[in-house]
């Protein structure tokens, strides 16, 4: 696996991937905060970390690792407003990401931390910081981390602390040696939930949270952490502070992180009204059409959600579909990779997973196979359609029945299934009574709303374009 080169934010160029262990991969993912449905946002990352996990396991053993976080500000808040528990809200919210995960057709990580099982891990980096002189507490309870204390503060983001703390308009807290200092440990508020500590009563500061679990499950040195790109900084920076200024040890090898998605080329907000749930697309589009839509750019490009973007990624899928359309059984055949195509799409997935190039090269094999089913080449198609459906398989794409995508709704406005079954069975009767130009209306007035008929000697068929 010498081949693969991955784009590494901490050196901020591609890099060869050598894992720290022969034959295995530790990655750690930044989860969510489960007090509320996941969005697109939150899709993006889990199909592009998906697709990596997927590609690194065809060649190494892969621990993958994705925290949940479920101790929170917003978590505590919002347990409150709805008159439950936080364990109640967060085992619902579980489910349901994993409910979402699963029907954008991500494998589950090897394991999931709750931040709530490792707060003896968190309070023994807070001890050793201490020690070091890279915590202290502050007059109000709350524990800090003494950033002035890790020379490389900085390092992953690019920022300067010195250059931050010239240009900031940060008020100084009363209890902060230093306005960047962030929270290891939140002293106890009234009614909120609590562990003890050598500090008093209190509960975990977020970037801790992940140091710790992470350490835990793969070690002091990992090879890679991802997460979304609006976790670079603070987030990460502050876990690297935190993991290596504890250890003294390098925390992760390669840094990779997800680019932002942004609603109708605006930064999705809930202020803007942009903001779109997981559930809430998937009751409109078919979930296989979103993983097409976010793996069609390479992970770390941003990229514009739309209902116009969505409809042409199930266009662009239909496609590939359309081309398997004619074989009901084609089975997966791991020698293909070694072909031409097998080998192109290997070599775009080595250059930092991309899956746009990957994506190029099974529209050329969707292209191979139309040319053989149009000389009536069967035999020919088939070859070329075992090859489109192996190499697929790899970004969990163009797996299910060809009719069943092909008669998928598209948007939330297209007509429905039965109402495209009455105007065939209509346009049945028009034939039979030879009213032909009622039979061609029909066809045209499917034609207007995104259908298109077959007919063929075993009847009509139809699927949407």
């Amino acid at each position: 696996m010498s081949d693969l080169h991955l784009y590494n934010t901490l050196s901020a160029q591609k890099e060869r991937f050598v894992p720290i262990h022969d034959g295995k991969v530790g990655m750690y993912v930044c989860g969510m905060t489960v007090y509320d449905y996941c969005h697109i946002g939150h899709a993006r990352v889990m199909v592009s970390f998906d697709v990596i996990y997927r590609w690194l396991s065809r060649y190494f053993e892969v621990n993958y690792v994705r925290n949940i976080t479920d101790i929170d500000d917003k978590i505590i808040k919002r347990a409150n407003e709805n008159g439950e528990t936080i364990g109640e809200l967060t085992a619902r919210f579980i489910s349901a990401m994993h409910e979402d995960a699963d029907r954008l057709g991500c494998l589950r990580p090897t394991s999931e931390p709750k931040a709530t099982d490792h707060i003896p891990q968190m309070l023994d980096m807070i001890n050793t910081l201490q020690s070091k002189d890279l915590a202290y507490q502050g007059a109000s309870g709350d524990v800090y981390y003494k950033v002035a204390n890790f020379p490389e503060y900085g390092k992953l983001s690019k920022r300067k602390l010195a250059d931050m703390q010239a240009g900031a308009r940060v008020l100084t807290v009363d209890d902060k040696d230093n306005p960047f200092d962030f929270v290891l440990w939140k002293s106890a508020k009234p009614f909120e939930p609590h562990w003890q500590s050598p500090w008093g009563l209190g509960r975990p500061g977020w970037h801790i949270e992940c140091s710790a679990m992470s350490t835990c499950c793969l070690g002091e040195s990992f090879d890679i952490h991802g997460g979304g790109h609006d976790l670079q900084f603070p987030h990460h920076e502050n876990e690297i502070a935190q993991s290596e200024g504890a250890t003294g040890k390098q925390y992760a090898n390669n840094w990779l992180h997800v680019g932002f998605v942004n609603v109708d080329d605006e930064k999705m907000s809930k202020s803007l009204n942009n903001f779109f749930t997981i559930r809430e697309v998937l009751q409109d589009f078919h979930a296989e059409t979103v993983r097409f839509f976010i793996l069609s750019s390479h992970y770390r490009s941003p990229i514009n959600f739309s209902d116009t973007a969505l409809k042409e990624s199930h266009t662009a899928l239909s496609r590939l579909y359309h081309a398997l359309k004619p074989f009901e059984v084609v089975e997966i055949d791991e020698t293909v990779w070694d072909g031409e195509h097998g080998q192109a799409f290997v070599r775009a997935m080595n250059d930092d997973f991309n899956t746009a190039q990957a994506m190029s090269v099974l529209f050329e094999v969707a292209g191979e196979i139309n040319k053989a089913v149009k000389a009536d080449d069967m035999a020919g198609g088939l070859k070329f359609a075992v090859i489109l459906k192996t190499l697929a398989r790899v970004l969990n794409i163009a797996q299910t029945a060809p009719k069943a995508f092909l008669q998928a709704q598209i948007g939330d406005e297209s007509i429905s299934e039965s109402e495209i079954l009455a105007m065939i069975d209509k346009r049945k009767q028009a034939k039979a009574d030879k009213d032909f130009a009622l039979a061609d209306q029909i066809r045209a007035e499917l034609e207007e709303q995104g259908v298109a008929l077959e007919d063929g000697r075993s009847g009509t068929s139809w699927r949407r374009v």
